[in-house]
């Protein structure tokens, strides 16, 4: 369904500029962006609220903390699908790539099984049949460390409209996990993993690496042409990292970790994503880069809240103070993923384009969200 919808005397947050006006959205697209603070009749009147654009999320783990609320606990995945999705709506998000990870690990106590053909498959029949506010698509994020990678990216097809396929290696000892006693303090309290059993557990996520991280790399890849999905790099350390990121044809790197890895990006013409709760936090909870001293380095392009869906909105506002320029960090969480992806038709406020669009009011350094729209249709 598409809705008409007129927000006035609004503070509209431009790709290039932020001018007080309205915007009326009918059938669903943006049909006029008008300067000045009159109040048409029948428009709602923003009392000089921000309105921009809906925010475009390429990266949440969210819905894995919904279909399994602790360890071993698995909720029925329906009803964690609404939630999931009702939460996003709640915080601004009006697009997500919902990230599904593929690859098993059968052997050792970290063990991982597949999930992802029959969660997409939920997901896509609940989209079909318009259970969700707001606008899903796939992200697989495809383990090369792991033993059944192929195998489950083979259950996938150009019918499933996969948007995003990121290539994830969380061998212990490089990339994020550097520091073996970060992921030590992790992995304990996630798994309640002992010192022998967790010795066990990176010994065999090394030796999986070894038996297949090069041929289900170079599958991946092959994978990610055939499904029409953008490749995607993660946590890339090094500047060889990122040259092989560039030789595969990534189109954005998923929270690189260093300095060099982030300036390599620049260099190969790569995106650089960062999450926003190392934003938020002042850096990064592995003992990485901070996304902070990126943006003041002119490395970051993309924000995703990564497992915090509100620090989404909250990001923009802080990247404003940051680089004193709010239509450019709004776009990190808006026309930039949604370019990255190749979304041609939302992210920006733009005539003809698709009315999902936000109402906040700042109030101190917090925004507070006070209308959320999709096509015109309000959602929350």
């Amino acid at each position: 369904m598409s809705g008409d919808l007129c927000l006035a005397n609004a503070q509209l947050v431009l790709p290039d500029r932020v001018v007080t006006g309205s915007i009326a959205i009918e059938q669903g697209v943006i049909a006029e962006i008008s300067e000045g603070d009159r109040v048409p009749a029948g428009a709602t009147d923003c009392a000089g609220d921000f309105v921009l654009p809906g925010l475009v999320e390429l990266h949440t783990d969210n819905i894995e903390r919904h279909i399994e609320p602790r360890p071993e606990v698995d909720w029925p995945h329906l009803p964690a699908l609404i939630a999931h999705d009702g939460e996003l709506a709640s915080t601004g998000i009006t697009t997500v790539f919902d990230a599904m990870r593929v690859g098993s690990i059968h052997s050792g106590k970290g063990r991982y099984i597949d999930y992802a053909r029959k969660l997409a498959d939920e997901l896509l029949s609940a989209r079909a049949e318009g259970y969700f506010k707001i606008s899903h698509f796939l992200h697989l994020r495809a383990e090369i460390c792991s033993e059944t990678l192929l195998e489950e990216l083979a259950n996938f097809g150009p019918e499933d409209r996969v948007g995003i396929l990121s290539l994830m290696d969380h061998t212990p000892g490089q990339r994020q996990f550097r520091d073996l006693g970060a992921l030590k303090t992790y992995v304990a309290k996630k798994r309640g993993m002992n010192d022998a059993e967790f010795d066990a557990h990176v010994e065999n996520l090394r030796g999986l690496q070894e038996r297949f991280g090069q041929k289900h790399e170079a599958g991946a890849v092959i994978e990610a042409d055939r499904l029409g999905a953008t490749l995607a790099s993660h946590d890339d350390t090094t500047a060889q990292h990122v040259e092989r990121s560039a030789e595969n044809g990534v189109a954005f790197a998923e929270f690189p970790t260093t300095f060099e890895a982030a300036e390599a990006c620049r260099s190969n013409r790569i995106a650089v994503m960062m999450g926003a709760p190392n934003l938020i936090r002042g850096g990064s909870h592995s003992g990485n880069v901070a996304a902070e001293d990126l943006a003041k380095a002119d490395l970051l392009d993309i924000v995703s809240s990564d497992y915090v869906p509100s620090a989404l909105l909250l990001s923009a506002f802080h990247l404003t103070r940051v680089w004193e320029d709010l239509p450019r960090a709004v776009a990190t969480v808006t026309r930039n993923p949604a370019k990255a992806v190749g979304l041609n038709d939302r992210g920006a406020l733009k005539v003809g384009w698709r009315g999902d669009v936000l109402r906040v009011r700042r109030t101190g350094q917090t925004p507070l969200l006070r209308g959320v729209w999709i096509r015109g249709n309000k959602v929350g």
